[in-house]
């Protein structure tokens, strides 16, 4: 492989790893650090910590289509590079939060500023190579930096202190934005040498958008409660922040094995019936966690059901990539990066009033709830190859 190759294939999944790992740093020791400087009742801080997990992401669901159209109509490359370094000042403001509302401030303040994520799938959906294997290359990525990040960020919150991990988080997204900026090719002509395509419809982009949030949200739920859950499962309160880490170390494997699979899955029993077999599979084992008796019974039953989900955006994703307009890609990962806020404020907010299986069975049926949507799809299968729709 060229050097030039190499560049175009691995450079960009490398800052997105890079990029990944630096926000799971920081989010899986949030939970704790807001309990540290938190000066209300517990009800009222597991309220604080759903809100505060979620904010940037909600806040990026309402401007990722925004963003996306400036990639769309501009350079995505340099759209990148401003991102991660604004992201990057972003973490050091929170670094600098002492206090509940100052942290849901600098959190909030993130989430304007974009998602990456949406310009690297811009810029590989117009790079005219293999777009459903560069999506699961960052797909897998984004994977892997959620896989070492969190265990990296709980031991490095435990040794060296919650606002330095976060000042070293910030650093490193800064490395991101220069790693793109020299080393990152971008074509502007290359999407005008494509031949015609039809364009990927609203019902298109509707159903891929409507599938990402409710996969998602059963990833992304997690973290905001385990600080509650850990402890009936036999763990001891000072050892919750390093076993929490460990179990999303090793479902962060499981949802990497599952990206990396999602094109041979695709290719052996189609898009659609991927996307349902996985959603209903991940959909009955969240349900399941509510029987677990133990934490490493529940740490396997979470990595089976995230080893099910995984699949399912980057075989979304790639089925519009090509067609679909920047806005459109950025609706897409709007709604991922809003599942991120949808699974906190859910599962914090039945916790406060109900128990933990009560979480599970929630998430689980709205995960079941999409699956009519695709089993009326299979029925009316759209003529165009890869359609979701």
């Amino acid at each position: 492989m060229t050097a030039l190759g190499f560049r175009s294939r691995w450079v960009l999944p490398i800052a997105i790893f890079f990029g990944t790992f630096a926000w799971s740093f920081v989010y899986v020791s949030l939970p704790f650090y807001i309990q540290r400087i938190s000066t209300v009742d517990e009800a009222s801080t597991l309220r604080w910590t759903g809100w505060i997990l979620g904010i940037s992401n909600i806040v990026t669901v309402v401007t990722g289509p925004f963003w996306g159209r400036l990639a769309g109509q501009g350079n995505p490359k340099r759209l990148y590079v401003l991102v991660e370094v604004l992201q990057g000042a972003g973490f050091l403001l929170m670094a600098l939060a002492r206090t509940l509302p100052e942290l849901f401030l600098a959190r909030g303040l993130l989430g304007i500023m974009g998602a990456a994520s949406t310009f690297a799938f811009i810029i590989v959906g117009r790079g005219g190579g293999d777009v459903r294997r560069d999506v699961t290359a960052i797909q897998s990525a984004m994977t892997v930096g959620q896989v070492v990040g969190p265990l990296a960020g709980a031991v490095a919150a435990a040794r060296i202190g919650f606002w330095q991990s976060f000042v070293v988080a910030g650093l490193i997204l800064w490395g991101c934005g220069l790693l793109v900026w020299r080393a990152v090719p971008y074509h502007q002509a290359a999407r005008a040498h494509r031949g015609p395509e039809r364009s990927a419809s609203f019902r298109e982009v509707a159903t891929v958008c409507l599938l990402v949030l409710a996969g998602s949200t059963q990833v992304f739920f997690l973290t905001a409660i385990l600080p509650q859950i850990l402890p009936p499962l036999g763990v001891a309160p000072a050892d919750t922040l390093e076993i929490g880490g460990l179990i999303i170390f090793a479902t962060g494997i499981a949802a990497a094995l599952g990206s990396m699979a999602a094109p041979r899955l695709a290719d052996l029993v189609g898009d659609r019936r991927t996307v349902l077999w996985f959603l209903a599979g991940s959909s009955l084992f969240l349900a399941s966690l509510s029987l677990a008796p133990g934490v490493w019974s529940f740490g396997t039953l979470r990595s089976l059901q995230v080893l099910c989900i995984a699949p399912i955006f980057p075989i979304s994703v790639a089925a519009i990539a090509q067609r679909a307009s920047g806005e459109a890609i950025g609706f897409v990962n709007s709604s991922r990066v809003g599942a991120a806020f949808v699974g906190p404020v859910i599962a914090t907010t039945v916790l406060a009033a109900a128990s933990p299986a009560a979480v599970y069975l929630t998430l689980a049926a709205c995960g079941l709830a999409v699956v009519p949507l695709l089993l009326r799809g299979l029925r009316r299968r759209d003529a165009t190859e890869g359609s979701l729709s």
